[in-house]
Formats: C-alpha cells, structure tokens, sequence
C-alpha cells in the first residue's frame, strides 16, 4: 500500500521533468539542473525554464489536480457520475464575466477577476433558483442547466457584440481553455484561496462518503444535509471559478479523472482526494505538453481534453460493461 501511495504521489513530479524538457527549445536534464542552480549563463535557457515552463507547469498541475477533486465531490454528493466542476453554471458565469473584461479592454488580471466575480455569480443564482428548501438535489443541477444556458446565450450576446478582428479571437480563444498566459503573479493570487478550500474540503471527506449513499443515510448519521452540501457546492464552485479564471474552460477532465481514480483507490474520499489530485496534475500535464509540442502552433488544451476524455470516458463505459 505505501509502495502504491508513493508511486501515485511520484506521477506529477516525473511528468513535471518531462514537461520542462519538451518544446520547441528543447533541453536535457543537464541543463535544467545547470539552470536552476544558476550553474549556467545562458540566460535565453533560464527564461525559457524558468519564466515560462515552470509557471506553466505549475498551474497545469493545480488546474487538473483541483477540476478533478472538484468533480469526485459533485459525483458523490449529487450520485450522478456525469456531474462535473461546471455542473452548476460556473464555466458559462466565468466565461462571459471573461467576454467581458475583453471587450470592456480591461488588463489580464481584471479580466480574470471579472471571471472569477460572473463564475460564483452564475453559482449564487443557481442556489436562488434550486430553493434548498426542496428535497432533492436534483432542482440544484437542473437550475445550474438553467443558468447555464442562460449565461451561454448572453455570451452569444457579446461575441456578436465584440470586435470580429481583435476581441473575438481573444474571447473564443480563451473559451478553448489555454495555460499560455500563466505567471507566477496569477499563481500567488489564486494560490491562498485555492489552498484554503481544497483544505476545507478535504475535512469534509467522512461527510461526503456518508452524502455519497443517499440522502437518508446521511439523516440518520446526523449530518445536515442542507448546510453542508451548501457548503461543498461553494467550495467546489469557488475553486472551479479561480481555476477557469486563469486557464478557460477545460472540459471532461472533472468527469473523466475521478472515474480512473476510483478504479485505483475505490471510493474512499480520503483516499480519492490524492489519487484524483495526482491523476488529474499528471493528466494535464501530459495534455499541456502535447498542446505545445505537436505542432509549430499551440493547440488549446481544451481541444486535446475533449477529444481525449470523449474516447477514455467510452472505453471505461465499455469496461465497466464487461465487469458487471
């Protein structure tokens, strides 16, 4: 068992070394040990690792780790295996909030705090129009579909709106899902938050695997399943928006990497954390390192995480087919 747990928690950093090696500069293990202990003066090789690649790399690991943990938490409270980190309208929130920032000609980061701001925005009418007075969690998913695709047709509204030339491209762009943008002043504005909640919601694991069995179970255990699926549902909402505020809408990997986890780990909460986490840091880099380097021109990672997860999410329905 510790020899599996060292094994998943080593997944990221292996991939991690492999990423900053891949490119169209590429580098050998040499160079980027030379480079980060500034034993080298090519300058060109340490912006390139070190401003660049590694900034990236980082946020590819926090934004696949983070939509995974996300959507193992949606999947076990709600009991649906297709519910994912933007079931409750927060990617169609986010990307107007973004949409807009763009065409009001707002700075990099004003944009993704107006992305951030319409993602919980589109969460909070969510909650208005579910009632959590209702019994069912079924009336919170259909009023995010709701929201959703209320919030899609007013993002229809500004591209239309935008300018065809500039604006346009940058707001489709950015709704593909890119990590092409990412710094290290990005990362240290979502980083406390971030951290804040996946810690919040790790202490909350014992309450999800009990939500995980039914509604009524978790009554006779005592726990208040308004309050705390409230609470879940924000947390979970909250780093869904910081993450789409800086990367686009990734899609499928909040679907598809908690299925793979629990082939591994079962459906243990404290055990899906990590493995989630882990699975969906390795996942995205492999996807972000195959976007960069397949092609002269970068490929939007959120094109590779559709393609890619539509084929995986098959073969595990035919998998789990076979098994039963």
């Amino acid at each position: 068992m510790r020899f599996k747990f060292l094994i998943l928690l080593s997944l990221p950093f292996v991939m991690a070394f492999i990423s900053l090696c891949i490119g169209s500069y590429e580098t050998t293990w040499e160079e980027i040990f030379k480079a980060f202990f500034g034993l080298t003066s090519d300058e060109m090789l340490r912006g390139i690792l070190l401003e660049v690649r590694l900034p990236r790399i980082l946020g590819a690991i926090i934004v696949g780790g983070g939509l995974s943990v996300c959507g193992a938490v949606f999947q076990g409270i709600f009991k649906n295996s297709l519910a994912d980190p933007y079931t409750l309208g927060v990617s169609n929130g986010a990307g107007f909030g973004a949409a807009l920032g763009i065409i009001a000609s707002f700075g990099i980061v004003a944009i993704q705090i107006s992305a951030l701001f319409w993602g919980l925005f589109a969460v909070f009418i969510t909650f208005v129009l579910a009632n959590f007075k209702r019994k069912h969690s079924i009336h919170l998913i259909l009023a995010g579909l709701l929201v959703s695709s209320l919030f899609a047709s007013f993002l229809a509204l500004l591209k239309f709106l935008a300018d065809p030339f500039e604006q346009l491209p940058q707001i489709i762009y950015w709704l593909l899902g890119s990590l092409t943008q990412i710094n290290y002043e990005q990362l240290a504005w979502i980083m406390p938050g971030f951290l804040l909640a996946l810690s919040i919601l790790f202490a909350f694991s014992h309450k999800i695997n009990v939500m995980s069995l039914g509604d009524d179970e978790a009554r006779s255990f005592g726990i208040n399943l308004k309050r705390d699926r409230m609470i879940l549902v924000f947390l979970c909402s909250f780093i869904t928006a910081l993450l789409v505020s800086i990367s686009g809408v990734i899609g499928w990997v909040g679907v598809l990497i908690p299925h793979l986890a629990r082939l591994l780990s079962g459906p243990d909460f404290k055990k899906l954390f990590l493995t989630c986490f882990c699975f969906g840091a390795t996942y995205m880099l492999i996807v972000d390192t195959l976007a960069r380097s397949v092609s002269s021109s970068e490929i939007p990672v959120g094109v590779i995480t559709g393609i890619v997860g539509i084929i995986l999410f098959f073969v595990l329905m035919g998998y789990d087919e076979n098994r039963n």
